[in-house]
């Protein structure tokens, strides 16, 4: 839906269902390896981030405990660290997953943009992966901090799962909302063949973001909102929910000073 340029012509449904005749079953999963290598080391590096820097921007704030500003700060900040981890992986799912891809499949797609454009050929998008992560993160992070400060305070286990469930589903469906935009940019980007000696029509974010603008509308900065934010929203949800148990299980075995 989003490497789609012009009016959409499907909506989700639509677009499942045209796959499927055309394609048939076998292409809704097309660009799956990439994203399922990618999502360990992402997530780690996601919340190992946002843990650095927020003890930094506390150190630096000479604040004693976190506030809603250095949340967002904070989140933005882990986005931008995880950006340079997903793109990558990010840009060969794309390919994949282009219409009139011609790829075999993964190691393909990277054997021939190193060969065509070097190493650094896999960074294409970089830019705009980074604002991509860096508005959701922001958002997801910043709407965590904010949801819990609202909620009722757990009184035991169950309640504080639930806490951490709603908190990061909303998270996540904000953090979407703020990125999407920025992630209709970054497949147009990374879905474009380079032509020698062409300028590529998506270049940089910002002024790409007014291009598909102006060409096709606001709402086609939107593109593919609804299957993403079904997604992202209660799978930001449940990510809260698997890492805080998780940590809680690692401190309750460590003990002091991990408690």
């Amino acid at each position: 839906m989003q490497l789609e340029t012009g009016k959409a012509k499907h909506g989700m449904v639509g677009t499942l269902t045209s796959i499927i005749r055309e394609e048939g079953v076998g292409k809704l999963y097309r660009g799956l390896v990439p994203p399922l290598l990618l999502e360990a080391p992402k997530r780690a590096v996601k919340f190992a981030s946002n843990d650095f820097w927020g003890k930094a921007y506390l150190a630096l704030s000479g604040e004693s405990k976190m506030t809603q500003q250095l949340s967002i700060l904070t989140g933005c900040s882990a986005g931008a660290t995880e950006s340079f981890v997903v793109v990558p992986f990010e840009l060969v799912k794309i390919k994949l997953q282009d219409k009139t891809s011609t790829f075999s499949g993964p190691i393909d797609v990277i054997k021939q943009i190193v060969k065509k454009e070097g190493v650094l050929g896999l960074y294409a998008g970089m830019e705009a992966t980074f604002w991509r992560h860096f508005w959701w993160n922001g958002g997801y992070f910043g709407c965590i901090f904010q949801v819990r400060s609202m909620m009722p305070k757990a009184e035991n286990p169950q309640s504080q799962l639930f806490n951490n469930f709603v908190s990061g589903a909303v998270g996540g469906f904000v953090g979407t909302a703020l990125n999407t935009p920025f992630d209709v940019v970054k497949s147009r980007i990374q879905g474009a063949a380079k032509v020698p000696g062409v300028i590529p029509k998506y270049d940089w974010t910002y002024p790409a973001l007014v291009t598909i603008m102006r060409e096709e509308g606001p709402a086609a900065l939107y593109k593919g909102f609804v299957p993403k934010v079904l997604r992202l929203a209660p799978g930001g949800g449940i990510l809260l929910l698997v890492v805080e148990f998780t940590l809680g299980v690692f401190r309750q075995a460590l003990g002091p000073p991990y408690i």
